[in-house]
This record gives structure tokens, sequence and C-alpha cells, in this order.
């Protein structure tokens, strides 16, 4: 039986997309470990119909964490049986190539995002440059890679002349299970990272001038302490709800209760500018339209599928306050949109989008 490997940095319960990766390879008959670290918030167990190798890092950030990491993967690498390994991020690159090498494995490589470009290294020149040297060594003579928007895609065949597969971050279909009167409570929705660029600041700011509607916020982050600051400051504890990591498999029930999902990405470099975020596709697949930034990937589902409108990415919280009300109280288009989105979320589903991974697979293994 063909066993594969997934490393992955990020939070294992709460990572959809390496949910779905290692689900579909399961169905379809690979043996599939996922090999991520454990975090002080995950569970002892862990019940998922692949296993999980769970590394214990001693750092959570920084140039010791990374190293760290990579060490133990490599150790774990060289030493177990696999026949392909599954590289996310270039935080996991590392290691991966070495084992690959050294072992005449097959490697992908699956960029979630455009690393060097994050807005956490922009300010950051001696940092970015370490990775964008580290980045261009790691991916020379890579032959199968994927990423998640076509704008990432062609950043990296600029860079690198390496073609990278695009496997947008999809959810599985789901069906609203909330009935439509749920819904006219006046709840907007974000999910996702708490990062620094996603709008989160302003979106707090702009609920102090929509006193009729509440705010529900699902995920962690750095920022996640300077919002509950604001937050509490601002007097909105009542009607803006931080409700910290929630997996997967509740995610949806959450989102279905909510009128209205908004990501707000910054154009802080090209990694946002590029970004196609997964919560606009989970806003879609819960029944809700989306109130996105005006950048080239966003703007292009809003507007094929018209299911919400664009905003400026750069916009101000009484701009961002206008938009939200603006939209909530129009009963015709909300229809219009939330018609739509049923439409589209037939096609932006992974169950559609699937068939990509696998195709990459079988030629890896090849």
């Amino acid at each position: 039986m063909t066993k594969v490997v997934i490393l992955v940095t990020s939070d294992i319960i709460a990572d959809q997309r390496i949910h779905r990766t290692a689900s579909t390879l399961h169905k379809q008959g690979f043996t599939v470990t996922v090999v991520g670290r454990r975090l002080k918030t995950t569970p002892k167990k862990i019940r998922k119909e692949y296993s999980t190798t769970l590394l214990r890092i001693p750092f959570s950030k920084g140039p010791a964490f990374y190293a760290c990491f990579n060490i133990q993967a490599l150790f774990y690498l060289l030493f177990h049986r696999y026949n392909l390994i599954h590289a996310n991020d270039l935080d996991t690159l590392l290691a991966s190539r070495i084992a690959s090498k050294l072992l005449n494995k097959p490697i992908i490589y699956d960029s979630h995002e455009l690393f060097t470009e994050i807005p956490e290294l922009i300010d950051r020149p001696r940092k970015r440059n370490f990775w964008s040297r580290l980045e261009r060594r790691l991916t020379k003579g890579l032959k199968h890679c994927s990423t998640v928007s076509d704008g990432v895609s062609l950043e990296f065949k600029n860079r690198y002349n390496i073609d990278f597969k695009v496997i947008r971050n999809l959810p599985f279909r789901k069906s609203c299970i909330e009935e439509q009167s749920v819904k006219d409570n006046k709840t907007i929705i974000y999910q996702g990272a708490l990062n620094i660029g996603r709008g989160l600041e302003k979106l707090v700011d702009a609920m102090t001038l929509l006193p009729n509607y509440k705010l529900i916020i699902v995920g962690t982050g750095p920022i996640q302490n300077g919002l509950k600051h604001k937050i509490e400051f601002n007097k909105l504890t009542k009607r803006v709800i931080l409700y910290g990591r929630v997996e997967h498999e509740h995610l949806h029930r959450i989102t279905c209760e909510a009128q209205l999902g908004v990501s707000i990405e910054e154009d802080m470099g090209l990694n946002y500018h590029y970004a196609l975020p997964n919560k606009i596709f989970d806003y879609i697949q819960a029944g809700i339209p989306v109130l996105a930034s005006n950048l080239p990937e966003m703007a292009k589902i809003i507007s094929n599928y018209k299911v919400g409108i664009t905003i400026d990415p750069n916009c101000t919280s009484q701009q961002l306050a206008t938009a939200i009300e603006s939209m909530l109280t129009n009963t015709n288009d909300m229809d219009t949109w939330h018609q739509n989105t049923k439409r589209a979320a037939e096609e932006l589903c992974w169950e559609a989008e699937q068939e990509k991974l696998l195709s990459l697979i079988q030629k890896a293994l090849t």
C-alpha cells in the first residue's frame, strides 16, 4: 500500500487544507500520516481517519522553532517507511528535500502562500532575504508543486521558472443546516487567522458604528490579545465575540448562523495581493453573501459568481461600516446574493477540486 507523509507546522486541528488533503488520500486507499507539532491547545487524542504524529518543539516561533522542527522532521523521515513526501509551505521544505535526496523519495511541495511576501517579513529585510535565498535554493529542481491561486502560481513561475499547479483551498460540499429565519439577528462573521493585515482592527472599530449588529470572530493568532483589549476598551464585549480556535467539524454550523461573511485583507505585499482565502468559500458553502477586499483573486470570485461585493482593501472603519450596513439593509440584493451562493457552492467545493490533487500525486509517484 502506498504511504504518504504530510509535513506541516500549522495547527492540524484547525487547518482545513491539511485535513482535506489527508482525508482525500485516505479515501483513495493511501496510508497517510500527518507529521506536525503539538501545541498547548492540541487535544491529547486526535480522532482522524488518518494517522497523526505530533512533534514536541520547545520553541513556538522564530529561528529556533524552525530549526528544531526541521531537525525532528528529518529524523522522522529518515527512520520511517513511506513512498511520498508532501511538504506544506516553505518552513517544512528543508527537511523534506534533504530526506528526499538521501532516500531518493519523490516530493510534492504545496505552498499555501507567498511566504517571503507575508506582512511579518516585509519590513524585516534581513529575515526576508534569508527566506528568499532559502526558497530559491530549496525549490530548485522541484517537479511537482502546487499552490492556492493563479496569481501566486504566476509569481512562482516568474521567480523560479517552476510550474505550480493551482489547487484552490475549497471546502467539502455542505448544506446550510440553519433555516434562513435564524439569520435575522444581523450577525457578521470573520473566520481565519488573527494576523496583521486582515482588517480585523478596523472591523472591530466599525462595530462601534453599527450598534444593531453582532460580530463573530473565529480563529487565533498573534493579534488576538490586542483585539480583545480593543473590544473591551470600546465596550463591545456583548456584540463582538471572540470564539478562539474551532475545529473544522464545528466551524460550518457557526458560519451558518451569520448573515454576512467578511474577508478584508489589506494590500500589504504580494502574499495578500494574490490571496484567495478559504474563508470566502466557507461563507459560500454556508449560503451567506461575502464582503471581500477588491484584490485580484478575491474580486474574481465575487464578480464571476455574484455572491457579494468588494471594497477597497485599505478602506477606513467608517467605509467598512457603511458597506456592511448597506449590504445588510438591501433585502433584494441580499436575497440575490444568497441564491447565487447556492449555485456557486456546487462548483466551488473540494469534491470538484480534489481531482487536481490526485493527478499531481499520481505524477509524483510515477
